[in-house]
């Protein structure tokens, strides 16, 4: 396939590990390069912890209150990680975010222990299934609860405009988040961006994971490398 062999080139050259999962909302394509791999999420679990929130808020037959409404803001659009830890907190951390996941459809992800949520481990593939979680129609989580989650990926702030919407002009849509993070074992990097992208009159949900990098830099060089060709790839397939 040919967007499977593009990004196997890329990787061949690169430094670290990567992982690719796309799917094509348009057609039900989907291409999945390197899931076999656990990634750090770093901060793409942000996600995660406001779908478990919204899921909990929902059993509980509430709205998010006003500080939770505040704390998600700032976590998807800013990437504020006091607030993930107060909302991780508020859903019962990890064990809080495992029964969510499984609620979710999420099979291949380990919720960080403690207080450390950044270091919840993952796939691209269970990265997806999120996604399709938050963007698709069949989900646990209810239509009022995936647009307000797709409403605060789709208005991230400027500086953490990157990744996945790497290569799109103003007309052509995007919802991301993206994570970043230094492992202080080795001083090398991870860098993660998730999201939606709407392109040529296609919908891509698209994960794409890397670690081992040099530099936040060089990872995210990488992802938006990964991202743009697999776009590509896919639209022009």
């Amino acid at each position: 396939m040919r967007v499977e062999t593009a990004v196997r080139e890329v990787l061949a050259g690169a430094e670290g590990n990567a992982a690719v999962a796309v799917l094509d909302l348009s057609t039900g394509e989907s291409v999945r390069v390197g899931v076999e791999r656990d990634f750090v999420t770093a901060s793409i679990v942000k996600v995660d912890i406001l779908a478990a929130l919204l899921l909990q808020a929902s059993d509980a037959g509430r709205l998010l209150t006003a500080q939770e409404q505040r704390w998600a803001t700032v976590m998807i659009e800013n990437s504020d990680n006091a607030a993930a830890s107060a909302l991780w907190d508020a859903i019962g951390g990890t064990e809080g975010m495992a029964k969510a996941n499984l609620r979710l459809g999420l099979t291949e992800t380990t919720p960080g222990h403690g207080a450390y949520w950044g270091l919840t481990q993952t796939t691209a593939a269970d990265q997806l299934r999120l996604l399709q979680a938050v963007f698709g129609e069949e989900s646990a989580l209810s239509a009022d609860a995936r647009a307000y989650l797709r409403g605060l990926m789709g208005s991230v702030a400027p500086d953490q405009n990157w990744g996945i919407s790497a290569g799109l002009d103003e007309s052509e849509s995007v919802y991301l988040k993206n994570g970043w993070l230094a492992r202080s074992e080795t001083g090398l990097w991870v860098v993660n961006s998730i999201g939606r992208v709407e392109v040529d009159g296609r919908t891509l949900l698209l994960a794409v994971l890397c670690d081992g990098q040099a530099s936040q830099k060089a990872g995210i060089s990488l992802v938006e490398d990964l991202a743009e060709l697999t776009r590509v790839a896919v639209t022009d397939g």
